[in-house]
């Protein structure tokens, strides 16, 4: 596969470097490319060209759009591998996370919508009640599916969705995996405190 060539924009570098390592508490001047991380990355057949060595290598050069749109941002399974590996403890993960919401920040359309869908189901969920109550999380994800489809007026699919979910919740609650119960957290006015807080941050 060729790789492509990146623009070296010395002003843009510094400030995405800058706003990258602010966001996601990582160093990324600390990288020097051995790609121990790349070899890890368990995802890394799934996302092109673009290994956390590589994508770090994107915003050290100033490749903003790049950056934010790539197959790595969205794939990302936090695992953590490539931290463990990394000689000077970068956790990419942590650098994709902030990805992710710099792209929604900047308006620009998922990759991968179903994931993105997730993401912020399990957010929505998780800030609400201070935990994340599986029946609400994944209730919020297939509307969110079921509206894309809808605006693509792609009725089958969202029949075929749901059809596929319903019969993946009755096997799960038969085998007592899924819980029906409100789950609350006796400290989530503080979490959405601190949710409302980072997301009136000035950036």
């Amino acid at each position: 596969m060729t790789v492509p060539a990146h623009a070296y924009d010395p002003e843009a570098a510094r400030s995405l470097i800058d706003e990258v390592s602010e966001r996601s508490g990582q160093n990324l001047l600390a990288c020097y490319q051995c790609r121990r991380c790349a070899a890890g990355c368990p995802v890394g057949e799934e996302t092109g060209y673009v290994t956390p060595d590589r994508l770090i290598r994107m915003i050290a050069l100033g490749d903003r759009q790049a950056a934010l749109e790539n197959e790595l941002v969205w794939r990302c399974v936090s695992c953590y591998t490539c931290g463990t590996r990394c000689p000077n403890d970068i956790q990419t993960a942590r650098i994709t996370e902030t990805l992710k919401k710099m792209a929604k920040e900047a308006h620009l359309e998922p990759l991968r919508p179903k994931i993105a869908d997730f993401h912020s189901a399990f957010v929505e969920s998780g800030v609400r009640w201070g935990r994340v109550n599986e029946m609400e999380f994944m209730g919020i994800y297939e509307m969110k599916g079921a509206l894309r489809g809808m605006k693509k007026k792609d009725f089958k699919s969202i029949a075929e969705e749901l059809k596929t979910q319903a019969d993946l919740g009755l096997s799960m609650f038969k085998r007592k995996r899924m819980h029906m119960g409100l789950q609350v957290s006796a400290g989530r006015k503080e979490i959405q405190r601190l949710q409302k807080k980072a997301s009136q941050k000035k950036r």
